[in-house]
């Protein structure tokens, strides 16, 4: 049967389909990390040089820098434990000051994104290696749509980076001049740009600076032996308070 072109003029011509978009391809986990703890990656390493030049120049083997940067992973606790060492503590002054110079990470498993972290290995690593900076990071605003593999190379990576950097301070301990001053500032840097990274992910939440200074300062007056301790203590009241009141507010229309 044959149709002229004149009955299918009239007819609508069905519109081409698209192919289908092809997702938009993400950057790996292990890229995202490495671009994510580049900062304070780098601001280890000073850090990490200082830590290996003090353990070779207290008399201690250079290789006591690594394991202690592997095992232990306690930043500013790994300073103290030299002293502690090299003055033969008892083991239970040794725990009791690791957990009062570490207590503050209790507070930190209040918010940190374990949930996220896969598989029971995963989990206990991600607990063993929370560090200020991880905690930093992975709960800024920014970071709540990391996946769980990423958090894990965030800590894996800055795990290297400090035990890296410091058995390359405790190998070049001899080469680094007694008089070197400054090196530990870098950790004070670091910390002022996290926080201030913290107040811009606030969004009107200006309080919580406020709460944080009033719960040092009480601690400072009231129990000026244990302030860390009470700080956190008094700042976590506070936040569950604030969160209790503001709740109970009815939410505008």
């Amino acid at each position: 049967m044959h149709i002229s072109p004149a009955a299918t003029e009239g007819r609508p011509r069905p519109t081409p389909v698209p192919p289908p978009a092809e997702p938009p391809t993400e950057p790996s986990a292990v890229r995202a990390a490495l671009k994510d703890s580049a900062g304070a990656g780098l601001a280890f390493v000073p850090l990490g040089l200082a830590f290996g030049a003090l353990v070779t120049h207290s008399g201690l083997d250079w290789w006591w820098a690594g394991l202690s940067a592997t095992l232990a992973f306690g930043g500013s606790f790994e300073f103290l434990l030299i002293g502690m060492v090299t003055a033969a503590a008892p083991l239970a002054a040794i725990a009791a000051s690791a957990f009062m110079v570490n207590v503050r990470h209790v507070f930190y498993a209040l918010s940190f994104p374990l949930h996220r972290v896969p598989g029971r290995l995963g989990k206990t690593y991600a607990t063993f290696a929370l560090c200020d900076e991880v905690y930093a990071l992975s709960t800024a605003k920014r970071a709540r749509a990391w996946s769980g593999r990423r958090i894990l190379w965030l800590q894996l990576l800055l795990h290297l980076y400090w035990a890296g950097s410091a058995v390359a301070g405790a190998l070049l301990g001899s080469l680094i001049p007694d008089g070197v001053t400054g090196l530990d500032f870098a950790l004070t840097a670091m910390f002022t740009v996290l926080a201030l990274d913290a107040v811009r992910d606030l969004r009107g939440d200006l309080p919580t600076p406020a709460l944080a200074l009033l719960s040092a300062l009480a601690a400072r007056l009231l129990f000026p032996g244990q302030m860390l301790l009470a700080a956190f203590a008094l700042f976590t009241a506070a936040l569950l308070a604030r969160h209790l009141v503001t709740g109970r507010k009815p939410t505008r229309v």
